[in-house]
């Protein structure tokens, strides 16, 4: 039911004193979300806001909890790559702050038909855009084995990831993997015993791969990051929650990279590369949640907020 939707804005505080929310300003929620992040700059702000989110679900909650804004925002169903066109066919030039929360909702991993979480049976899907074709089953089932090991090993940091590609591809040989709760049992039977009782289940790199690969989560950052750097005014922030190595060390080299400008050896009198210095980075080091909300809200205990300055 879309009225269930939730999910509870990780580090909302934080957020919201790092965007420094101006009177008249112009923000940009690039994964909307259960929108508790956009309601709670809408609070702060007698601006605009625009939502983005590539969840039907998301956006129809959302048009429910933000109602009384009224006209003060606006809800567009886009992936935040692509926030850039979104913002160019509203004819809104530049904009003072942009966040970008990359964990998935509660509601979608709890929903079992999302298939994003192999806590309950469902089918095999984790997109997050319900109208893309392309799904987990699609994956698992029809990727050649070497492929899934570089996507398990890669997106998953899995260290066994040639035995459990080798163990997927034996598996669908006699039937398709059609399940949840299948791909798991899967990935866990191939791991060494020892590997069987850590901290986290044996099967969650895997599922953190496949919905990586479903969903072109890492290419849609880089992309999401460009674009915004191109839309923000100077002294407008960008705010990224992640909630993996993988999402963090790409926020990290991203923001670097945008901050560091030339590139050209000292000895050459003129610039050639033509690089600019766009960003200055307001975060060495990335902020973590504190003790209190991840006690409250144990979902929260492994994001990392990294926060840029347009220049």
């Amino acid at each position: 039911m879309v009225t269930d939707f939730y999910h509870e804005p990780v580090m909302l505080k934080e957020v919201i004193d790092r965007l420094c929310i101006n009177k008249n300003g112009v923000y940009v929620d690039g994964t909307l979300g259960g929108a508790g992040h956009a309601q709670a700059i809408l609070k702060k702000t007698e601006g605009f806001l625009v939502g983005i989110d590539c969840d039907d679900e998301a956006l129809q909650a959302a048009e429910k909890k933000l109602a009384e804004f009224g006209s003060s925002k606006v809800l567009v169903k886009s992936n935040f790559a692509d926030l850039g066109n979104v913002l160019e066919k509203l004819n809104i030039k530049k904009v003072d702050g942009i966040l970008l929360d990359l964990g998935v909702s509660s509601h979608q991993l709890d929903s079992a038909e999302r298939g994003f979480s192999f806590s309950q049976q469902a089918p095999l899907d984790m997109r997050m855009d319900r109208s893309l074709k392309f799904s987990a089953y699609d994956i698992v089932n029809s990727f050649a084995q070497k492929d899934l090991e570089k996507i398990i090993r890669d997106f998953g940091e899995e260290k066994m990831a040639g035995r459990i590609a080798r163990a997927i591809s034996q598996k669908r040989r006699l039937s398709p993997i059609k399940t949840t709760m299948d791909l798991a049992v899967i990935a866990a039977g191939a791991m060494p015993p020892k590997f069987r009782h850590q901290k986290i289940h044996p099967a969650t790199r895997t599922f953190q791969a496949i919905r990586i690969a479903v969903n072109n989560e890492l290419d849609n950052i880089k992309l999401a990051i460009s674009a915004a750097v191109d839309v923000l005014k100077p002294g407008g922030r960008l705010c990224i929650i992640s909630f993996h190595s993988l999402e963090d060390r790409l926020v990290k080299n991203e923001f670097r990279s945008l901050e560091g400008g030339c590139t050209c050896p000292r000895d050459v009198p003129i610039c050639i590369c033509r690089r600019e210095t766009k960003l200055k980075v307001l975060t060495r080091k990335a902020l973590i949640p504190s003790s209190m909300e991840t006690e409250n809200n144990p979902r929260a205990r492994s994001a990392k907020l990294r926060v840029a300055q347009r220049v």
